[in-house]
């Protein structure tokens, strides 16, 4: 996700901080060059010609030509614009009293709007709703059993009424409209006080689905109405964003399949075009893959600087929140064992593809391409170490420094993998145990500062010259020596 923009606007800007002095001319050569790589992101033609223009004005106003530190007052200019060019956004659902409150979904077929419906349906019940999903898609039967499948999967009721539903075009006027009511009677009839009536799609927009969608919406009269948008299709989706909008007056967007390769057109075009901010992400195809949108966090991640509060806030609602205090007390004590490293794993998959875990945390992006990192191999090297765990007895694993030699070729056989990949993940284990002992017998205001190195981009050198490197008093816990090693002979 975005990574050919971050990269494009990184060389830009170091460019920038590589010159003591720059020019007005400097500026403009940069911005020539930071609208090309948002044209190739397909990002709408006069919102690039805006953008650029708002950049030039402000950093000639804020006197970038005389800054000690051009580059960074760019970022921070262009980091400004972006935050503007997708902001301000109200991620709040506003419910009504008495409920239910309505929610109409809309999107063409093909944008993952059925899909959405059983994830927002999700994250209402996660924050104590009682949702109900409304199967209002009569013109595509397998919709209908789309969205009971889903109803099954996240534990939520689906109303739907088979005896309406047709063949594309022979589905009466009236019947969606008559689904929907029907729904909400049933909604407050039960005390569920969200109902998400997930609407027909087309292959394009069509008078035909225009009308159906403004009879629901003028009958049903839903309190919210979401227009769900492929993020994949780029300037497509904000121009039918547009199209919709004119007709239904839309209250927010949703852009689905985010975690693929996508340019970010649609994101960047959306709120200045359609006026209509973007609310939510789908970020993986998994249930749970709903995320609200922060303008903040994203243009960090654009310009490369991560998404740390972003990070902070799903780790609070997605990890295990009595398992980290099991941890934290662990910590305190110096203890951290084999079984807490895979526990610890564990929970950070929950946080979905760690291609977007790792684009959250400030330079940690960069760090995996020096490495020849690529896409899903941070989640295959997880995957063999699970297995190495797995081949590891009771005994071995409550003791991992008596790995010797033979125990650790039979675990490799075990693990189907190198044995000298047991000696890297065994590595990898004892510098988690370091860290979390020695933070463990931190004061607070070594964490503070730890903390504070972190959300700055730190975390990226963390142990390497220069970065936020964690010392332990000589008197505390060392890191033990690896018995693998041959003595030096004096």
């Amino acid at each position: 996700m975005f990574d050919t923009l971050t990269d494009k606007l990184s060389g830009v800007f170091r460019s920038l901080s590589g010159r003591g002095r720059i020019s007005e001319e400097n500026i403009r050569e940069s911005m020539r060059e930071v609208r090309t790589a948002l044209l190739e992101a397909d990002v709408n033609l006069k919102v690039v010609n805006e953008f650029t223009e708002h950049v030039i004005t402000k950093a000639l106003g804020q006197e970038v030509i005389h800054s000690l530190q051009p580059g960074q007052l760019m970022v921070k200019i262009v980091y400004d614009e972006l935050v503007n060019l997708m902001g301000p956004v109200d991620t709040r659902i506003y419910f009504v009293q008495p409920g239910p409150t309505v929610i109409m979904m809309c999107g063409l077929q093909g944008s993952g709007k059925t899909t959405t419906c059983g994830k927002l349906a999700m994250m209402l019940k996660g924050r104590g709703m009682n949702p109900m999903l409304a199967a209002v898609d009569l013109q595509r039967p397998a919709a209908v059993a789309q969205l009971r499948t889903l109803g099954e999967q996240v534990g939520v009721p689906v109303y739907a009424d088979d005896s309406k539903i047709g063949e594309h075009g022979n589905v009466p006027r009236g019947a969606a409209v008559a689904v929907s009511r029907a729904a909400i009677a049933e909604a407050k009839k039960t005390g569920r006080d969200v109902v998400i009536l997930d609407t027909a799609g087309r292959l394009a927009i069509d008078e035909e689905l225009m009308a159906e969608l403004r009879d629901v919406n003028e009958q049903a009269k839903p309190h919210q109405i979401y227009l769900v948008l492929d993020a994949m299709t780029g300037q497509d989706a904000v121009e039918s964003a547009r199209r919709f909008n004119e007709q239904l007056e839309l209250d927010g967007l949703i852009l689905t399949k985010f975690d693929s390769d996508t340019r970010g057109g649609a994101l960047l075009s959306a709120k200045m075009v359609t006026g209509k901010p973007v609310k939510f992400l789908g970020v993986g195809e998994k249930l749970d893959r709903l995320e609200e949108f922060r303008p903040e966090g994203m243009a960090q991640r654009i310009l490369g600087m991560g998404d740390i509060v972003g990070l902070v806030s799903e780790a609070m609602e997605k990890f295990d929140q009595e398992e980290q205090a099991k941890l934290q007390e662990k910590m305190e004590k110096g203890t951290f064992t084999l079984d807490d490293f895979m526990s610890q794993m564990t929970q950070i998959k929950r946080l979905g593809p760690m291609s977007k875990v790792i684009g959250m945390i400030p330079g940690m992006d960069q760090l995996t391409k020096q490495f020849g990192q690529g896409e899903g191999e941070i989640e295959g090297q997880m995957g063999r170490m699970k297995a190495i765990y797995d081949s590891m007895n009771r005994k071995e694993r409550a003791n991992p420094d008596s790995l010797d030699g033979p125990r650790r070729r039979r675990i490799a056989r075990g693990a189907g993998v190198d044995v000298q990949e047991v000696g890297q993940f065994m590595k990898q284990f004892e510098m988690s145990r370091s860290m979390m002992r020695a933070v463990g017998g931190m004061g607070m205001l070594g964490k503070l500062k730890l903390m504070k190195g972190l959300m700055g981009g730190g975390l990226a050198g963390l142990g390497q010259p220069g970065g936020p490197m964690i010392k332990t008093k000589k008197s505390g816990w060392q890191a033990p020596k690896d018995r693998n090693k041959k003595k030096k002979r004096r």
